[in-house]
């Protein structure tokens, strides 16, 4: 076997396995046979002249030669896919796949939306989009672009900041009619919380007052959650009290169905972010979405856009 048997769909092969550490995985992800997946290490391997991974029964990781050819083989994809584009003109912007992860309520009550304008407008664009609050590898689960609310910490992507989300304190009125509306801040610890357990600090609420003094007050409750979805639940259901993102609630606002509370008091707004894959910042299609979303972002409620 020779250097022309090293094949764009045997390197594609190689880098998703790299990534993802798996044969099995890959082979779900690609629709094929893991012996599809070996057949083309191997046939990869023996053009290449070395051994490019190690494999144990748990676990498939790169040799040194492996890790030198993957970072390679990434840049010449990436000029490749580039290269059909400009040859195919405005055409080339237009076709292929993009994967995008988002925090999940987000994702199904608004970005959702904006990903169907989006393919209205690139009808060849297909999206893969993945829901999750987890802090997911981006490159290991061969995500294009993500959508995240708080810090970030990896500095190895591209950051474009889309905004800050508004948050503010609800509840549904059968609960306040029940346990009566909190006056000052100071009355919260009295009330029933909902709380999100994937949020660190928690069990204690941060206030901005209408001075710009900051109240740090105790926040207790029965009923802890780790989704926005099941926190919007129950609120309506009149669980308690909760720091909800304007856009979580803004339509049961409007319907009457959660009431605003302490209106002169908010919780800190959390930054929009988007992360990009810097090997994949440069295709044209998810050029295109970058911008897409980066315009749209905003008529999102209780987003407010940088400066």
């Amino acid at each position: 076997m020779d250097r022309s048997d090293v094949t764009l769909e045997r390197m594609r092969t190689f880098i998703r396995v790299a990534e993802r550490g798996s044969l099995s995985a890959v082979a779900r992800e690609l629709g094929v046979g893991q012996s599809t997946i070996t057949r083309h290490l191997r046939e990869l391997e023996a053009a290449v002249g070395v051994p490019l991974l190690s494999r144990t029964t748990r676990r498939v990781t790169m040799t040194d030669e492996g890790s030198r050819y993957y970072a390679d083989s990434v840049q010449i994809l990436r000029l490749v896919e580039q290269a059909g584009d400009e040859a195919r003109g405005t055409r080339g912007a237009s076709a292929g796949t993009i994967r995008i992860s988002c925090t999940a309520a987000l994702g199904v009550l608004h970005v959702s939306r904006l990903i169907f304008a989006f393919q209205d407008r690139y009808p060849d664009i297909g999206v893969d989009l993945s829901l999750t609050d987890e802090r997911i590898d981006l490159v290991r689960e061969g995500v294009d672009i993500a959508l995240r609310l708080g810090p970030l910490t990896d500095s190895s992507m591209r950051l474009r900041a889309l905004g800050r989300s508004r948050r503010l304190l609800v509840a549904a009125p059968a609960y306040l009619a029940a346990r009566g509306t909190p006056a000052v801040p100071q009355d919260l610890p009295s009330h029933e919380g909902i709380r999100m357990s994937n949020i660190a600090g928690s069990d204690t609420l941060a206030l901005q007052g209408p001075g710009g003094e900051r109240h740090a007050v105790p926040f207790g409750g029965r009923f802890r959650v780790d989704h926005g979805l099941a926190a919007r639940e129950a609120l309506v259901a009149g669980r308690g009290i909760a720091p909800a993102h304007h856009w979580l609630v803004d339509d049961l606002l409007e319907a009457g169905r959660l009431e605003a509370i302490l209106p002169d008091y908010s919780p800190p707004p959390v930054p929009l972010s988007m992360l990009i894959v810097p090997e994949r910042a440069g295709i044209a299609r998810v050029r295109l979405l970058v911008d897409f979303l980066a315009q749209r972002i905003g008529g999102i409620p209780g987003i407010e856009k940088p400066r």
